[in-house]
């Protein structure tokens, strides 16, 4: 299989190294955890220090799925006079790995750095499980730019249509035909991050679960409410309510299958709580999931845009300004940047339609319009008109 650095991720590790916390690295299931586990540890053995790497899915490492075993297992290669470096992956197969981290962190011996299967080691169950002393780096499917360092090309515009269609999720590539590409993509979802939420919260109710994500997945770029999520799954032979499926849409949220975006007022400068929209983590899950219907490009591109924003640590939210709606507010260091998101510019009424909403906005933070222009960039009246393939790979 052929690996890319993954450069950005990299140096996130490496700027932390040595930092009195425990590194957790997160991110939905086939992101390229271990694979980034993996290149930090060619990095660290470069320089000489000792390092215990740990991969607790492996035969070799079976005794271990003990918590005493793992501790004197770490303890016994601990080397004096050296830098130790304590890497494991799957840390969650362990039982009562917390207890081993913890007395592992106040021994002050290690640096620690670890991965997990998202439904047993959740960003939001971090703090209690490590007492807060975590710091967490967020790992995102292939965005273009990885994928163009994958598959080189100095077509970018073909390049980025292939990506629209075939994802992120790197796994995939190694397959020959599509049919097989999407056979590994729909395992993923069904065989790996839907049975981890089942054993995790022991659902008993799979087919409903199963409903909601191919509904979220239906519905990207829709805002959506949770009790009409409930009514419209609620048939006279089928029933629901709305705090089981918001249950369940938090879980697959905190599989990192999907990103809830919450609205913002831009008037207000004001933080909104209903009806958010879902972005899912990368298209080839709807893909698929659902194949190719319904495909709004408008939407599915929002999508691309949500997760790159993510990806670029931005605070992500929708606007909204009076009866107007800007598809992204992203927010970074308290600077504000507003983006419009769609497919073809090329009928007035499309363009008149998007640049309003930014036209309205009365400050000067920057304003982008994001769309499948297939041309160079231009100013029109302070917004930036953009091709997606060029600002993705900016």
């Amino acid at each position: 299989m052929k690996i890319i650095k993954r450069n950005t991720y990299l140096n996130k590790l490496i700027n932390v190294k040595d930092v009195p916390d425990i590194k957790v690295i997160t991110g939905v299931r086939r992101a390229g955890k271990s694979k980034l586990m993996d290149l930090y540890n060619d990095y660290l053995n470069n320089e000489g220090n000792n390092i215990i790497h740990i991969k607790l899915n492996l035969k070799k490492f079976e005794k271990l799925l003990n918590a005493d075993n793992l501790y004197n297992y770490i303890s016994n290669s601990y080397v004096d006079n050296k830098n130790n470096y304590l890497l494991i992956d799957e840390i969650q197969m362990c039982e009562g790995f917390e207890r081993i981290i913890n007395s592992l962190y106040e021994e002050e011996k290690y640096d620690i750095y670890l991965t997990g299967s998202n439904a047993f080691l959740l960003s939001s169950d971090l703090a209690t499980l490590f007492g807060g002393r975590v710091f967490e780096i967020k790992v995102f499917p292939f965005s273009f730019k990885e994928y163009l360092e994958y598959y080189p090309s100095n077509d970018i515009d073909s390049s980025f249509d292939k990506y629209f269609k075939t994802g992120g999720m790197s796994g995939s590539y190694l397959y020959r035909n599509e049919s097989d590409s999407l056979t590994y993509i729909e395992s993923i979802v069904k065989t790996t991050i839907i049975r981890d939420i089942v054993d995790k919260y022991h659902i008993e109710n799979e087919d409903l679960l199963k409903m909601i994500y191919e509904f979220l997945m239906d519905n990207i770029g829709n805002q959506t409410s949770i009790r009409n999520i409930a009514n419209k799954l609620t048939s006279s032979t089928y029933k629901t309510n709305d705090k089981t499926c918001g249950a369940y849409i938090d879980y697959l949220c905190k599989s990192f299958l999907f990103y809830p975006i919450q609205r913002y007022n831009i008037k207000g400068n004001k933080y909104l709580e209903s009806d958010k929209k879902y972005y899912l983590s990368d298209l080839s899950f709807r893909r698929a999931i659902l194949g190719n219907r319904y495909m709004d490009r408008g939407h599915l591109y929002e999508n691309i845009v949500a997760i790159e924003l993510l990806r670029r640590e931005y605070e992500v939210y929708v606007g909204k300004l009076y009866d107007k709606e800007v598809d992204f507010v992203a927010i970074k260091n308290g600077r504000k940047t507003y983006l419009q998101v769609c497919d073809d510019l090329s009928n007035p009424e499309t363009f008149k339609r998007e640049v309003s909403p930014l036209k309205a906005i009365n400050d000067s933070y920057p304003k982008l319009v994001i769309a499948r222009t297939k041309a160079e960039t231009y100013d029109y009246e302070g917004i930036e008109i953009i091709d997606i393939a060029k600002w993705v790979n900016e």
